[in-house]
């Protein structure tokens, strides 16, 4: 996607430097800034600390971390991929992007590991921004029938509204992103979009990245507090939702950024559509029951406790926001039942959130 008008994917391999560089999204939106992966522990410094994050990104840069560790002289395979999965234990496609990787290169020799390695995380970055275009096309189908209806019943209106949680735009991904790709395919076809985002708390993600995508792409959009969303749905405010997952089950449960969940209610009492935009890399098919079987990482409780943003002389800051030594708990994700989901918009196609349909999609994917 667009970044002052220059055309930017989130991680990409720099064959002048000889390293991977990355878009250190805890610098945005007001610096941009790129850095340089060099090491293994480069690598998972970025994912960890969340210089890179969503789940399609955090698999690719962790395809990346291995071919970054090998050619650095490491050769125990299953240690570099244990380190890597170690970083972040909610968004599976990280396992997914590591086991592919080492089934790979397990069958080659160990001088030849390096220069594959770096070859194959190339191809999985490339298939991610081909699967979120496809998410895209195919979440265009939903947002175009929904402003057609929307005409028909108010013949008058002047924009189709989106309401969105966290970021699942093109910087969680390589590009275009999952639940954002749809808005970005609609806005190029004309249909006047307003997009409400949700500030996403602790990390505001929402307000930080997802404004700071729409800004750059042009989309009308306003930011509000994270419990807004209902009232908004309440008074005919939201036309549907669109938000993406870190991880989904066999069943259509939905682990996303915290707070999803409440979301979906409100959408689920105001009869909203809830849509999730996800790549099947994001489908964990070996999990039943989200809410009982999804791990849920636990953060710093500076998350909570401290905000990041410019002070009076522009500079970048951290400050303190609540009173010192009370107990925080800080849970990054939480689970939207699949009961509450309207649909899985993925690349191969829009599927319902229930076994029959997932196990069908699983059917047709390529062996």
């Amino acid at each position: 996607m667009h970044v002052n008008a220059r055309h930017y994917r989130t991680i990409w391999f720099d064959p002048l430097q000889q390293c991977v560089m990355i878009i250190d999204q805890t610098r945005l939106p007001h610096h941009f800034e790129t850095r340089a992966l060099r090491t293994l522990v480069d690598a998972c410094h970025a994912i960890e600390s969340m210089q890179i994050r969503g789940a399609p990104l955090i698999g690719v840069t962790a395809a990346y971390g291995v071919a970054l560790a090998l050619r650095e002289g490491a050769v125990d395979l299953e240690a570099i991929c244990t380190r890597l999965l170690a970083t972040r234990p909610t968004a599976v496609n990280l396992r997914w992007a590591l086991e592919r990787v080492k089934n790979v290169l397990q069958a080659l020799p160990v001088p030849q590991r390096p220069a594959a390695a770096l070859l194959l995380a190339g191809q999985l970055a490339d298939e991610d921004v081909a699967a979120c275009s496809a998410i895209g096309d195919h979440g265009l189908t939903l947002l175009q029938a929904a402003w057609a209806e929307k005409c028909r019943r108010q013949p008058d209106a002047t924009r189709l509204n989106v309401l969105t949680h966290c970021n699942a735009g093109w910087l969680a991904t390589v590009d275009w992103g999952t639940a954002l790709a749809p808005l970005y395919k609609a806005h190029a076809h004309g249909i006047p979009l307003h997009v409400w985002v949700d500030e996403t708390r602790p990390r505001n993600q929402g307000a930080f990245l997802t404004a700071w995508e729409l800004q750059q792409e042009g989309i009308a959009h306003t930011v509000i507090v994270d419990n807004a969303g209902g009232h908004l749905m309440q008074h005919g405010e939201v036309d549907l939702c669109l938000v993406g997952s870190d991880r989904t089950t066999a069943t259509g449960d939905v682990c996303n950024k915290i707070g999803t969940y409440l979301k979906a209610l409100a959408a689920h009492d105001n009869a909203v559509p809830f849509y999730v935009a996800l790549p099947v890399s994001t489908i964990d098919f070996s999990l039943q029951d989200g809410v009982r079987e999804i791990p849920i990482e636990q953060r710093h409780a500076h998350e909570v406790s401290h905000m990041q943003g410019l002070d009076a002389d522009g500079v970048l800051s951290r400050v303190q926001v609540m009173a010192s030594h009370s107990a925080v708990n800080n849970y990054g994700f939480d689970v939207t039942p699949a009961r509450l989901v309207t649909a899985l918009i993925t690349e191969h196609g829009i599927v319902g959130a229930d076994p029959g349909s997932l196990q069908g999609l699983r059917e047709r994917l390529p062996r």
